[in-house]
């Protein structure tokens, strides 16, 4: 097998043993964050309703390297939710490691009022 389409595949199944665990509400919903080599997205699901809450990527903010985009995603998404009266959510990593990229999403998420 093609190793990049393994690791793929890999994702795919470790994104699926998370989801099987939880799952985001109305008052409490879930971040999701996806990474790809270039840019970064995060979004708010309410799974109950299927409906996509808020939304942010990489592409619209401003840094210097990929790990403070992600941070400024994070800060960005943040700021949305607390608008739409959003304090709390549950995060959902996507299937990659927390760390580099996604920690720094997930710190400024934090930074900017989000409570997980």
């Amino acid at each position: 097998m093609n190793k990049a389409i393994q690791k793929k595949e890999s994702r795919i199944r470790r994104h699926a043993r998370v989801r099987a665990r939880i799952s985001g509400t109305a008052l409490r919903p879930r971040l999701a964050v996806f990474r790809s080599n270039r840019y970064v997205y995060a979004q708010l699901i309410d799974d109950e309703a299927s409906v996509t809450i808020a939304s942010c990527d990489s592409r619209k903010v401003t840094g210097a390297t990929t790990v403070a985009k992600a941070g400024e995603v994070g800060r960005a998404l943040a700021s949305s939710a607390k608008q739409k009266g959003i304090l709390k959510v549950v995060f959902d990593r996507g299937g990659f490691q927390y760390q580099g990229i996604v920690a720094a999403l997930a710190d400024g998420a934090r930074d900017g009022g989000l409570e997980f």
